[in-house]
């Protein structure tokens, strides 16, 4: 038995409203197990958090206390992306660019080094990979970082990926195993009758579906037809960046590397991205000279040279962050509907478990035990907790 609780998997048809890597990657599986997907999106295909990402699989750096439930699904995701990568490199012949230097955290002052060895405490303790090295390490590793550099943690198994290059290869891939994309088809609303989705409407017109995956990432609560309690609580998350060129044959960085106040992620083109700001503005794409200069700032202090790079890009994305910035995942009130969103900062670090989670919950019916925690429902439960 399938969720859609009567098709076949060859039979099936799935609406995935959403194209950025996480519907097109569930739209590649889903395709591959023999649904018939159609794939609707708003705009042009990744043109959202997914283009505007800086593509790092920061599973082991990133987690903070508090964040300790987040961590088995990050990890699972993580181990799975080498093999990921390797898949789809070969089914489309497209690179994705995983680089696999791992990832600096660099502290520049005593006050810096007292915290995030405190914050490495905490990692280890979670059994993490990380190691402190010292200044002297660092700068063997990476000689263009400021001369004041105290030390950094390294962690070995954070890595990055080209995120445009993902799209392209994602796009491809849903393509080449039978999905249908449509861009500039904003699904207007989730159609629901008799307390089950039944397809989505766009330009009007029902496409009808037997089932629907809400994987619309910042835009996914506005979407219409849903009732209240199957609306995720998901919102935008303002962040800014710059990209600065440099020489690719002589780069600045081959690592990640987090220094105070922004990160700093070299790509195989020359580009340096720097990034980036967690702004509540709603969606707000513009520009602003305070953040701009403060990631600049930030990026001079830990690597100096970059004062002689061009800037060759600035952008502002959406993060689309639930309540408690953890994905929504999974089955909700109404049946037939299965949500893919709220992947906050980790969307393109949790598009391998994703997709796989999602394509085995919709073809053969599968729960993973990886994304229960993650569904629409603890929402209501710490609600009726609260009361």
């Amino acid at each position: 038995m399938t969720a859609s609780g009567s098709s076949t998997s060859k039979q099936m048809t799935v609406a995935i409203v959403g194209g950025g890597v996480i519907g097109l990657a569930i739209a590649w599986r889903l395709a591959m197990g023999g649904a018939r997907v159609t794939v609707y999106e708003r705009d042009a295909t990744g043109s959202g958090a997914s283009h505007a990402s800086a593509g790092m699989l920061a599973a082991c750096a990133e987690t903070e206390p508090g964040e300790e439930g987040h961590l088995a699904l990050n990890r699972a995701s993580q181990q799975l992306w080498p093999e990921f990568a390797a898949e789809l490199e070969t089914f489309t012949g497209l690179a994705v660019e995983l680089r696999t230097e791992g990832t600096l955290i660099i502290a520049l002052t005593a006050d810096d080094q007292a915290r995030i060895k405190h914050q490495l405490e905490f990692q280890i303790s979670l059994g993490l990979p990380l190691q402190w090295i010292s200044a002297a390490e660092v700068r063997k590793r990476e000689p263009h970082l400021a001369p004041q550099v105290a030390g950094a943690i390294f962690s070995p198994e954070d890595h990055q990926v080209e995120n445009r290059k993902l799209v392209k290869a994602l796009l491809a891939a849903a393509a080449k195993a039978g999905a249908s994309i449509r861009e500039q088809a904003a699904v207007e609303s989730i159609a629901v009758e008799n307390g089950r989705a039944a397809g989505v409407i766009v330009a009007g017109k029902l496409e009808k579906a037997d089932m629907v995956v809400l994987a619309a990432g910042a835009w996914s609560r506005a979407i219409e037809g849903l009732p209240p309690e199957a609306r995720p609580p998901v919102r935008p998350v303002k962040g800014q960046m710059i990209a600065l060129q440099m020489d690719p044959d002589a780069p600045l960085l081959s690592h990640c590397v987090w220094a105070p106040g922004a990160y700093l992620v070299p790509r195989r083109d020359g580009r340096l991205l720097v990034g980036a700001t967690v702004e509540e503005k709603g969606f707000d794409p513009s520009l602003t000279a305070g953040a701009q200069l403060s990631l600049l700032e930030a990026a001079w202090r830990a690597l100096p040279a970059i004062e002689e790079l061009a800037i060759a890009e600035a952008w502002a994305g959406f993060r689309p962050g639930s309540r408690d910035d953890a994905p929504i995942l999974g089955t909700g009130p109404v049946k037939g509907l299965i949500y893919a969103t709220g992947h906050y900062r980790n969307g393109i670090l949790l598009t391998p478990i994703t997709a796989r989670t999602i394509a085995d919950l919709i073809l053969h019916g599968k729960l993973d035990p990886l994304i229960r925690p993650f569904g629409l429902g603890r929402f209501a439960l710490s609600a009726a907790a609260a009361e």
